[in-house]
């Protein structure tokens, strides 16, 4: 069974349905025959790499609220990362265009480290407060990920898999997909949003019976 996850390293909703889901994975009884690929999806491609406004500031402007009912709504939020183990800090996170750090999990895919980087840059972004728009960063981030720094150096100098991060974006557009995250099981189902363990491990299950012959 192949999943594919749709996210953004900036959407919180996406780092937090992710944990859901490798929970209800963890449940799945055929686990060792489900593969995961993340697919490249950017919320707001326009973003700068250096951002002056705060997380709140930015929420607050997005959708006319002040700046105290933004701090609810993310302080709402956190306390739903919390439930799943995660840790948000909004008040120190970095805002930036997640642009190169998208064509890095491209990278790492073809070096068999795509979740390894995934997670590393989802923690890095929501609770170490790191700038993942920043080359060094990066850099680092691969490394702990047991990357070839150099290469990622490389790398991001370069114009290198831009155009596979372009591609899963063009391929989301083509299957209707608007907002992320979004999970695509077999190309067949999916499931929109941060859900429930329950809710994903019931399509797991759900997508194998369909795949088992009668």
């Amino acid at each position: 069974m192949k999943v594919e996850i749709w996210s953004d390293y900036a959407c919180p909703f996406c780092y937090l349905g992710k944990r859901r889901f490798e929970k209800a994975l963890d449940l799945f009884k055929h686990k060792d025959e489900v593969e995961v690929i993340f697919r490249s999806f950017e919320l707001d491609p326009s973003m700068s790499k250096e951002v002056q406004s705060s997380m709140q500031e930015l929420l607050a402007a997005k959708y006319g609220m002040s700046l105290e009912e933004a701090k609810a709504a993310n302080d709402r939020v956190a306390e739903q990362a919390e439930q799943e183990g995660l840790v948000y800090r909004f008040a120190t996170m970095i805002p930036t265009n997640t642009f190169d750090a998208h064509r890095l999990t491209q990278y790492a895919k073809k070096q068999g480290k795509m979740a390894e980087i995934s997670e590393r840059l989802f923690k890095a972004y929501f609770t170490d407060s790191l700038h993942i728009g920043d080359t060094e960063t990066l850099i680092f981030l691969a490394q702990g990920a047991g990357l070839n720094g150099e290469e990622v150096s490389d790398l991001l100098k370069s114009d290198d898999y831009g155009e596979q991060v372009r591609a899963d974006e063009r391929l989301a557009g083509e299957l209707g997909i608007r907002a992320v995250p979004c999970f695509v099981l077999d190309g067949k189902y999916a499931v929109t949003g941060a859900q429930p363990t329950e809710v994903f491990l019931n399509t797991l299950e759900q997508v194998w019976a369909d795949r088992e012959p009668v």
